[in-house]
């Protein structure tokens, strides 16, 4: 039997049947699983899916929402470029597809924020449209399997890992293509992982040549690892009669679009800093430093208490609102700064005003 008919058997069998988003055609739910997954585990989205298709049950209901409304929803789930482009893809849909996705791969993949790869997933799901997909685990199943080494991020790599990718399809005639592409991404998630792949539990263990030369560890090539870059910021708590003062985020960027606190250099001090913003400090604390790590670089946080007396800001840079602190958990925080916040409310409170963790 084939690479791809041996993934449909086992999927068939041993693969994932009952996650939310599965057991659709509604191209909707799968593209929102799909944009939701990529660099988050699935126990993640679970809840974030769950709760988001309640508030916005279609593609119509999201276009129409402003990205305020939307981003709450999305907060703690990081990479946060996803949910602007999802809003921005509704509206493009609502716009110029007359509310209905578009009907292939190649024009799916003309939207926002969406790649050739979750383009084929979408086609794949809702229309069984013979397109196949390379995600990062579709890269690492395909790199051990067919014993293609070099670094997968590559465009000479890539683009060998799509004609394999191709090929598969084309050799299997009436492939049930929703099944063989869950099959692929079943595989990479539960077992040709990246730490101990179960290669005695894999269906196309015979014909892999990362099993056969003992190559596991080394496939796929790992990228060059690079220092993280380390930055700096302070970051003020301001507090005025039981609010806090949050500022929004600019786009594009980091956090963009979410409600932070105000920040200023770590060379300056919280007195000046809130003068800056027309405000006057009765006391300040600081607070424990933290650290949080983006794709990119380490971002090092020193926070600071600081209750002012008067609330008369200054004309603002950007978009400012006193928020108390039983309405924070309607805002769409950074998960580290919901964390903070949160830990100062429950020092002055039993019950959580958030009613979940932020991720991280």
């Amino acid at each position: 039997m084939d690479f791809a008919p041996r993934i449909v058997a086992w999927q068939r069998q041993h693969g994932r049947h009952d996650l939310p988003w599965q057991n659709t055609r509604d191209p909707y739910r799968i593209w929102l699983s799909e944009i939701m997954l990529q660099q988050t585990q699935v126990a993640t989205v679970i809840p974030y899916y769950e709760r988001f298709l309640q508030r916005f049950p279609d593609v119509a209901a999201l276009a129409a929402a402003s990205q305020e409304d939307v981003m709450p929803y999305w907060a703690g789930l990081g990479y946060y470029a996803r949910a602007r482009n999802l809003h921005r893809c509704a509206q493009e849909i609502v716009r110029d597809w007359n509310g209905r996705f578009p009907p292939t791969a190649e024009a799916i993949a003309t939207l926002p924020g969406i790649g050739r790869s979750t383009a084929a997933a979408i086609a794949a799901f809702a229309n069984g449209e013979r397109s196949p997909i390379l995600d990062g685990n579709v890269k690492r199943v395909f790199t051990r399997h067919f014993g293609i080494a070099g670094d997968p991020a590559k465009r000479e790599v890539e683009q060998r890992l799509w004609a394999l990718a191709h090929a598969q399809v084309d050799a299997a005639p009436g492939l049930d293509m929703a099944a063989y592409t869950q099959g692929l991404m079943d595989l990479g998630a539960t077992l040709c992982t990246r730490g101990k792949p179960a290669c005695d539990r894999c269906p196309v263990m015979d014909s892999c040549v990362a099993r056969r030369e003992g190559r596991q560890a080394e496939l796929p090539t790992p990228k060059a690892r690079k220092a993280i870059p380390e930055r700096e910021t302070c970051m003020l708590v301001l507090r005025h009669q039981g609010a806090f003062l949050l500022q929004q985020r600019p786009e594009p960027g980091i956090w963009g679009g979410l409600w932070s606190l105000p920040e200023f250099d770590a060379a300056g001090d919280p007195d000046s800093a809130s003068r800056a913003l027309g405000l006057e400090p009765e006391q300040r604390f600081e607070l424990a430093a933290f650290a949080h790590t983006f794709t990119h670089y380490r971002l090092h946080i020193r926070p600071w208490l600081v209750p002012v007396r008067a609330a008369s800001l200054r004309e603002p840079a950007l978009p400012e609102r006193w928020v108390p602190a039983e309405k924070l958990g309607t805002m769409a925080l950074p998960a580290p700064v919901k964390k903070l916040l949160q830990g100062l409310v429950d020092a002055g409170m039993q019950d959580s005003l958030f009613g979940e963790k932020g991720a991280a």
